[in-house]
């Protein structure tokens, strides 16, 4: 297994207000953003986002809760990623990203 990052998204995240009223929880889409910011980070080079072939949401993850991401690398351009809280599996998946020439172009 790769490296790993910790995040937290607080109450008081944009995100959160439709999601839902009286019992908020963190949008999948705010998950994929931490994991592709994990991902960016990473690699130390420009990249750029070209696929997901895989996303899995298992549990909702609540406003507050400590989320790790996980990273494992497959091959050159693959990026197998776990999140979890605790030792609830929230999300898995695959990301997949090409390293681009120039900062012009670019996901993050």
């Amino acid at each position: 297994m790769g490296p790993e990052r910790i995040v937290t998204i607080g109450a008081d995240h944009p995100s959160l207000a439709g999601h839902f009223p009286g019992h908020p929880v963190v949008p999948g889409v705010v998950i994929l953003g931490e994991v592709m910011n994990a991902i960016g980070e990473m690699a130390e080079q420009n990249i750029e986002f070209v696929g997901m072939p895989s996303a899995k949401f298992m549990s909702p993850l609540n406003p507050g809760e400590p989320l790790t991401i996980r990273l494992d690398q497959q091959g050159n351009s693959a990026m197998e990623f776990t999140c979890t809280t605790g030792t609830r599996l929230i999300a898995s998946g695959c990301m997949l990203y090409r390293i681009v020439a120039d900062d012009s172009t670019g996901d993050l």
